[in-house]
């Protein structure tokens, strides 16, 4: 049992790292790192912090291609969030 709950620390601690790291990317001097962070904040879960953070990358973003996905992205997740909030999801017992 304790190698599981370390297991799980473990990997809860390189998740929110990787996290970090995509995220920092994200205002990287370099377009590739820019669009492979864009890539992945794209797969990750619609939230409010994802939704504020390409809001302020789309109005830092110079390059238009790479602004227009971060738009893309940006609509799917407000989409997303709205739902959750209108629709929340109740656990059953």
């Amino acid at each position: 049992m304790l190698i599981a709950a370390g297991f799980g620390a473990l990997t809860a601690l390189i998740i929110r790292d990787q996290i970090t790291r995509r995220q920092r990317d994200l205002f990287s001097g370099s377009g590739i790192r820019r669009l492979a962070a864009l890539g992945h904040i794209s797969r990750a879960p619609a939230s409010v912090d994802a939704v504020n953070l390409l809001r302020d990358f789309i109005a830092w973003e110079p390059n238009g291609l790479l602004r227009e996905r971060a738009v893309s992205i940006v609509a799917r997740m407000e989409g997303e969030v709205v739902k959750l909030i209108s629709e929340p999801e109740l656990e059953t017992v």
